[in-house]
């Protein structure tokens, strides 16, 4: 039985082009996104896999990413389960702001405590592990259990929705997640055991 978990950050978007917090704002793909998003499936594609159900959020950079992919892997018909669960970080009074002009306002050393710590949130907004709370009730309920049933599962998703899937899949602490970057249209492959155990991991990016 094949407990795949594929993980997928979008493609490079306008407001990441432009240094803007982004949130739950909805810009579409830049090209440089979009050719990420058609080499993340060529790359899925070479290495064999097929996907029994998609997951993605409610915002369109993670959906075209996700169409995308599935051209590429020529399965366009994928049943696909949309959901603002699995959106990003919401960044409150940040969104829409450039990170340096944010940092003029509120300082370099705030805005920094704001992006990179695990449970201080901005003005408005969510901190990670407010993120973790939003987003791992949804996998723990509908993705995981697919997964473990033996169904090969494909999520396009942000950089703080699967940061928070990461921490659990790989027990981090929350200090440990925030630290991890993760590549624009880079897929992560699990293969996890019965007991949701990673078994393997590949990280495309690498």
């Amino acid at each position: 039985m094949e407990r795949l978990l594929v993980l997928v950050r979008h493609g490079q978007s306008e407001w990441n082009l432009k240094n803007l917090f982004t949130g739950w704002k909805d810009p579409g793909l830049t090209e440089q996104g979009v050719r990420e998003a058609h080499a993340a499936g060529k790359a899925l594609k070479d290495l064999g896999l097929v996907f029994d159900v998609a997951y993605t959020s409610a915002l369109s950079r993670a959906q075209t990413t996700l169409s995308i992919m599935l051209g590429e892997l020529g399965q366009e018909g994928l049943e696909t389960v949309r959901d603002q669960a699995l959106n990003e970080r919401d960044y409150g009074d940040l969104t829409g702001l450039n990170k340096d002009d944010a940092r003029q306002r509120w300082g370099e050393e705030q805005v920094h405590v704001w992006r990179r710590s695990f449970d201080v949130p901005p003005p408005g907004g969510e901190s990670l592990k407010d993120t973790a709370a939003r987003v791992l009730p949804y996998f723990n309920a509908e993705i995981l259990p697919r997964v473990l049933k033996g169904e090969r599962v494909l999520v396009s998703a942000h950089g703080n929705s699967l940061r928070a899937l990461i921490m659990q899949l790989e027990g981090l602490s929350g200090e440990a997640i925030v630290k991890r970057e993760l590549a624009t249209g880079a897929p992560i492959v699990y293969r996890l055991d019965e007991t949701g155990a990673i078994l393997s991991k590949q990280d495309l990016a690498a």
